[in-house]
């Protein structure tokens, strides 16, 4: 054992252990996996948006080389395979069937028709790419209010209208007894547009079956491998779940996209079996653009109601959420509970009501994306919010402080059905405001007025929820999973321990994180610590990473089974010292007898004697191991103040993206560089929304954006140094008090930088606002427009 350890790792900015293998190109992905035997899948893909399937001729590839099967939709129908299923069910909600592959209609471009399977990559696409497949083009829709519209093109004919649920919360009597009474009101419409995740590691999946046993092993990148476990063989290919193994090894960051169970990993599960040998399938990057579960896509209006002090008295929201073609995990929860409960953000507000409209186009699916619901919830937000100020000649953040939730009003109960843990959200803001230097920037804009290059401050105020809690209560509101996690702690004769977490780590930085808890928590150096995680075949069952539930419910898990461990290591301590427990202190790895600081055990010693069990408490069980499930009381709520500068030349339309600063409070920061560095990620992200990336289809549903020629994710040199700093609010509801930061950047900076934008374009012009991203000819035509006198406010 190392002997010597630092006071304390939790709070320390270590690098993170991790990275050294990712760096140096020795991580092990699931594409570097080769099996004996292996073939290769490749697939079909439909180029309608809509379209029925008349007939796929295999007899087109026989013969090719290498090419040994191919699988189509009637394959999957005499496996009798379950249709991929939905986690999130609501009440009268409609779900089409969403096959492994189509079966005689296709639904979005990307949607998978045949499979070929060959013995080397390059054959299969060869095959692929001349499996003659013809279709009868059928009308499609892709814009979610166009699929509402009478006579729309129907997306499934078992979901009329196009219309897989309908949905509200809050209280509309007492809201529009709040507007009648209300001194102004502005009303903004606006799209939240859609995107594509584009984690650096295309979707990849790699089969085995074994006929002796009867068990399949599935290698695949996925965030949650117990959920595609149990989707994949109790829902999907009936059989039971111990004979699939999921291993996720190191996973190139999801996003969100790959919680979700896809057609590929049914598909390679089904080639393996039926052929005997193991079939792996990896994604070309023009595959993901179309078949990778897509976000946000939000068509809104809201409604924001104030009294004569500028007092927030109520917010209507109306909201047409695009669902893309099939319902996938945890799509119906993002509009809904994911977003229409967070409505009420960090304000007192008397009155909310929110209705979702949850509509079905010639789309690939959409599903959560980092923030899930929360991003749009806050761009809806701190949009109308910036609206009103403006209205009212108030500064955006004194409007914001004014309408703050208290500090001494936590536990704070919601209109929207959500109880805040706790908050405090003025210091995040007085913080953030110092730290960019508000006053200053408000008279630099100032001067820039008439000028070719205009400034403009975003200011923003975010909360989200973290960590989906309880898994009773979630499982009324329609979850069909739990929200619990586990954790495993083995400590072995030599004292070197092994944490088992069914969380996962795709990019957060658990290996590094996890271990520094158990370090201080062992009170070992933390080189004694390995972390295990992503296979199902190793550690006990778990729910996965999404929602920055990691620390939160992960983290609270592992420090319930460290809390075990050291009490066990503490009697038998005092067994062997010959003492009572009482007087046994524990510090430095070492197990002291108070007030006799030479009678000692160390951490070995008693790991040693765990195993050994020469002398053991009587009735005590040999070993040194213990397993805990936490399920949490409540969400937690981080939340924040990010402020953005960008210029616009006016001549031109280019925004530029000057400073950026931030302010989160995500509760005790277990890591600081691993958390600035994940609001680092996140902030890029949003960013990147907001001036760049859109997932555009034209009315037939063709996906305009479908390489990097046409989707601009934000470079390098497009995005300033950050700013960043925390405030530290513990969330009363875990043993740690942390809340979550891994999607707080994403949920915030999309709207800090819109909301700069229009802050240039309104002192400048008057105009109220425009939709995203803010592309140079869209702000160009914009100014043109004002400039021409054609109106105060342009909607593009």
């Amino acid at each position: 054992m190392t002997e010597s350890r630092p006071e304390k790792y939790v709070g320390q900015a270590l690098k993170r252990k991790e990275d050294p293998r990712f760096i140096t190109g020795t991580g092990h992905y699931t594409d570097d996996f080769v099996l004996p035997g292996m073939l290769h899948a490749a697939m079909v893909r439909s180029p309608y948006a809509h379209a029925r399937i008349t007939n796929i001729d295999t007899s087109s590839v026989d013969g090719m080389p290498g090419v040994v099967a191919v699988l189509t939709g009637e394959d999957v129908r005499a496996a009798g395979l379950g249709s991929i299923p939905v986690g999130w069910l609501l009440p009268d909600l409609k779900v089409p069937a969403h096959p492994a592959i189509a079966q005689g209609e296709v639904n979005h471009v990307g949607d998978i028709v045949a499979a070929v399977i060959a013995e080397t990559r390059a054959q299969a696409e060869d095959a692929a790419a001349l499996l003659a497949v013809d279709y009868e083009p059928l009308p499609s829709v892709a814009l979610g209010s166009a699929a509402l519209e009478q006579g729309a093109p129907q997306v499934h004919e078992d979901v009329p209208g196009n219309v897989a649920f309908r949905w509200e919360i809050g209280d509309e009597a007492a809201l529009q007894e709040a507007f009648n009474r209300a001194h102004k009101t502005v009303k903004v419409k606006l799209r939240n547009h859609r995107l594509i995740p584009n984690a650096i590691e295309p979707r990849a999946s790699l089969a085995q079956f074994t006929p002796a046993s009867g068990e399949y092993t599935l290698y695949t990148t996925s965030q949650n491998p117990h959920i595609h476990r149990l989707i994949l063989a109790a829902f999907v290919m009936g059989i039971p779940e111990h004979k699939l193994r999921v291993i996720s090894p190191d996973v190139g960051g999801g996003f969100g996209s790959k919680i979700f169970q896809y057609q590929e990993e049914v598909i390679v599960l089904l080639a393996a079996q039926k052929l005997g040998k193991p079939v792996k399938w990896a994604a070309r990057r023009s595959e993901s653009f179309v078949s990778d579960m897509q976000g946000r896509d939000h068509e809104s209006e809201a409604e924001l109601a104030v009294d004569e002090q500028g007092r927030m008295l109520g917010l209507r929201v109306n909201t047409v959420a695009n669902l893309g073609a099939y319902l996938t995990l945890f799509a119906p929860a993002v509009p809904t509970y994911l977003y229409g409960t967070l409505i009420n953000g960090v304000y007192k507000f008397p009155a909310i009501h929110v209705k979702v409209t949850g509509v079905l186009t010639n789309t690939v699916p959409v599903d959560a994306y980092r923030g899930a619901g929360r991003p749009e919830a806050t761009y809806l937000i701190e949009r109308v919010v910036d609206v009103m100020a403006h209205e009212l000649g108030l500064d955006p953040a004194e409007f914001r402080r004014r309408n703050f939730i208290g500090p001494d009003e936590f536990p704070y109960q919601t209109p929207v059905a959500l109880v805040y843990d706790s908050g405090n959200y003025e210091p995040a803001l007085d913080k953030a405001l110092e730290m960019m230097n508000y006053a200053g920037l408000r008279e630099e804009q100032a001067r820039r007025r008439g000028t070719n290059k205009i400034l403009g401050i975003g200011v923003i105020s975010y909360l989200e929820a973290c960590g989906l809690a309880p898994s009773a209560l979630v499982g009324q509101l329609g979850a069909q999973a739990g929200q619990w996690e586990s954790s495993l702690v083995r400590v072995h004769p030599t004292g070197k321990v092994e944490l088992y977490t069914g969380s996962h780590s795709h990019g957060q930085g658990h290996e590094t994180a996890f271990p520094q808890i158990a370090a201080d928590e062992l009170q070992i150096p933390i080189e004694d610590i390995e972390l295990i995680h992503g296979d199902t075949g190793r550690m006990p069952y778990g729910w996965g990473t999404y929602g920055s539930r990691s620390a939160a419910v992960g983290g609270s898990a592992l420090k319930m089974a460290l809390g075990k461990i050291t009490a066990k290591a503490r009697k038998i301590a005092a067994h062997l010292l010959e003492v009572s427990e009482e007087d046994i202190e524990h510090e430095g790895g070492v197990f002291r007898v108070k007030g006799a600081p030479s009678q000692q055990k160390t951490f070995f010693d008693v790991a040693l004697m765990a195993h050994l069990a020469h002398n053991l408490p009587e009735g005590m069980e040999p070993g040194l191991e213990a397993t805990a499930f936490y399920d949490p009381k409540n969400f937690v709520y981080p939340f924040g103040t990010h402020i953005a500068v960008v210029e616009i030349d006016t001549d031109t339309g280019q925004v530029t993206l000057k400073h950026y600063g931030c302010v989160d409070d995500c509760g005790p920061l277990i890591n600081p560089l691993i958390a600035e560095g994940q609001v680092h990620g996140g902030i890029a992200q949003g960013a990147g929304q907001a001036l760049w990336e859109e997932a555009a289809y034209d009315e037939d549903g063709n996906l305009l954006a479908g390489t990097f020629m046409e989707y601009a994710v934000p470079r390098a040199d497009d995005l300033p140094s950050f700013q960043i700093d925390h405030t530290v609010t513990p969330s009363p509801h875990n043993p740690l008090g942390v809340k979550g930061i891994g999607e707080a950047g994403t949920i915030a900076s999309t709207a800090a930088v819109a909301n700069a934008v229009m802050d240039a374009l309104w002192h400048e012009y008057g105009i109220q606002h425009l939709d995203m991203p803010y592309t140079s000819e869209k702000v160009w035509r914009a100014i043109r427009e004002a400039r021409g006198g054609l109106g105060q406010a342009a909607d593009d």
